[in-house]
């Protein structure tokens, strides 16, 4: 008979550690849930007030697509110019207001095009850092024109300086503006991503949830049954 007791303690003892492990991992199972829900919800709206500010951003600029940007139109330009070696943009903004991260890339990427045309097919590091005099060696001119040495770049009469390489100059002005444009782009992508990976995160808190509840409540039935 003291065997039995023994034996039926022993059972007992193990099927409340049992049970003290399955209730800390079911209510583990709750928090776990309960934090993805947050954060989920918390990545979701940093998302959605990313992508606002972006488009705030850009709405105070009030830029709008000049009527030449249009795939076709830029390609015709593109080809007059004799640019060949770029790839050339493939949506229109012609007439639009350029408020959103998509836009705003397709904005930039017209207007290398633009600035290729003015600099004639260069790029800044082509291209001179001065405006050469008539007569400059070739040894010291630059592909895209212009030279980096100021013994053979034309002098200003006020400043005594050398003048600066306009087409460069425009380089430098379209490249700080094309990557403010793209980083806007970046900033609305990251926003969409984080809605994204908001939405899994809410969902996988609410399967943690319903997992930890149904494991519960199949604990609470057979404890009841028996």
């Amino acid at each position: 008979m003291s065997t039995i007791t023994a034996n039926h303690r022993a059972i007992e003892a193990v099927r409340t550690k049992s049970d003290l492990f399955r209730k800390l991992f079911e209510w583990g199972g709750f928090g776990a849930g309960a934090i993805l829900v947050a954060f989920g919800v918390v990545a979701i709206i940093m998302g959605f007030s990313g992508r606002a500010t972006v488009a705030d951003s850009l709405k105070l600029e009030k830029i709008t697509g000049t009527p030449d940007m249009t795939p076709a139109l830029i390609a015709k330009e593109a080809k007059a110019a004799g640019l060949t070696g770029d790839s050339l943009p493939t949506v229109s903004v012609a007439g639009k207001a350029i408020n959103s991260g998509p836009r705003a890339r397709a904005f930039a990427s017209y207007m290398r095009i633009h600035a290729l045309e003015a600099t004639g097919g260069f790029t800044y590091a082509q291209m001179g850092r001065f405006t050469a005099k008539p007569g400059a060696p070739k040894a010291q001119l630059a592909v895209g024109g212009g030279t980096d040495n100021p013994q053979y770049a034309l002098i200003d009469a006020a400043s005594k300086q050398p003048i600066a390489n306009g087409a460069r100059n425009l380089w430098v002005t379209e490249t700080a503006l094309t990557t403010a444009l793209n980083t806007s782009y970046m900033a609305d992508r990251l926003g969409l991503f984080g809605i994204v990976v908001g939405i899994a995160l809410l969902l996988s808190g609410i399967g943690f949830i319903i997992l930890a509840f149904a494991a519960l409540h199949r604990k609470q039935i057979a404890v009841r049954s028996s």
